[in-house]
Formats: C-alpha cells, structure tokens, sequence
C-alpha cells in the first residue's frame, strides 16, 4: 500500500513544475472524461498490466515499469493509456525524446480526447515547458484545459507574464513578512 508521503514524493518526481505539496491525480479530471475501451479485446488483462507497471515505477523500478507498459502496448497497440503510462516512465529515467514520442502516439490514438488524452497533453505541456517551449506548452495546456484539467488550467495561469508579476511581488510580500 502506498502512503500519502510515498504519493507526495512521487508526485514531486512525475509533475517537478508544481510547487511541493500540490499534485495532479485522476480525481482532477471531470468524471465525465472517459477513455474509449470498446476496441480493446483484453481490457481487463491490459489494465492489470498497467497496474503492475505503475507498481514498479512507485518502487522505483522504472526500467520494469517501462518493460511491463511496453507489454501493454504489444497486447493493446491502440490502447492511448498504455503510451502515456511508459512515457511517465521516460521521463523519469530522463529519457525525454521517448517520453515525447509514446505522447504524441497517446495523443494521436485518443484523438486528444479522454483520460489519456487530456493526461498526454499536460505531461506533453509540462516537457515543452521544461524545455522553455513555450508556445507548444500552451496549446496543449489549452486542449487540456478545454476537457476540464484543473492542472492545465492552472498551468495556464502560471504562464500568464500578469500572473507571474503578481505571484513574484506576493512572494516577495511574504518573504518580508516572515523576516
């Protein structure tokens, strides 16, 4: 069982541009937002599967969460989810040209619609944005945003220059106030 601390430290490592404390989860999402599992013939196998992969990579093991989503891609090639969940596991090996690949491949197979597609768009906004593209960072936080994320929403804000001029002087203010 993993604890809220476990959670907290792995949200740090898979979302490194919140601010400590704050994380995306699934509950983030509206409820409405669902996946299209009809074309999926062993769905149930390739969600275990992906339970398995993600059970890894909270252990740390990243390269058998990479092995085991690499599974449920050659049992679901059209399952989005399946690319999004190994590129998480790229990007926390660093390997952000992989990462990037399997997201567009998420983003193409959702058709930038669902779950899978609104998580590939703010993990696909949060490397652009890390890689100070900021343009491309933006369009997929506002095809994310436009499904419902709170988090690309947010992000949105973030990038805002007005935004960012009030955050720094409140900062400020507050460091001043704690001196």
């Amino acid at each position: 069982m993993t604890s809220e601390h476990d959670k907290a430290v792995l949200n740090s490592i898979f979302n490194p541009l919140l601010p400590v404390g704050e994380c995306i989860q699934e509950e983030d999402l509206p409820d409405t937002l669902q996946d299209d599992e009809n074309d999926i013939v062993n769905i149930e196998e390739v969600k275990q599967l992906e339970l398995e992969g993600v059970r890894a990579a909270e252990k740390g093991d990243v390269d058998t969460a990479i092995y085991i989503f690499t599974k449920v891609i050659n049992k679901a090639s059209n399952w989005a989810s399946g690319y999004n969940n190994r590129a998480q596991a790229y990007r926390l090996k660093g390997n952000l040209n992989d990462a990037i690949k399997d997201l567009n491949e998420a983003i193409t197979l959702s058709r930038g619609q669902g779950k899978s597609g609104c998580q590939a768009l703010c993990q696909r906004g949060i490397i652009y944005r890390k890689e100070g593209n900021d343009d491309l960072a933006k369009q997929d936080f506002e095809a994310a945003a436009r499904l419902g994320s709170q988090f690309a929403k947010s992000q949105l804000v973030d990038m805002n220059p007005y935004a960012a001029l009030c955050n720094q002087m409140l900062h400020d203010v507050m460091t001043k106030l704690q001196a």
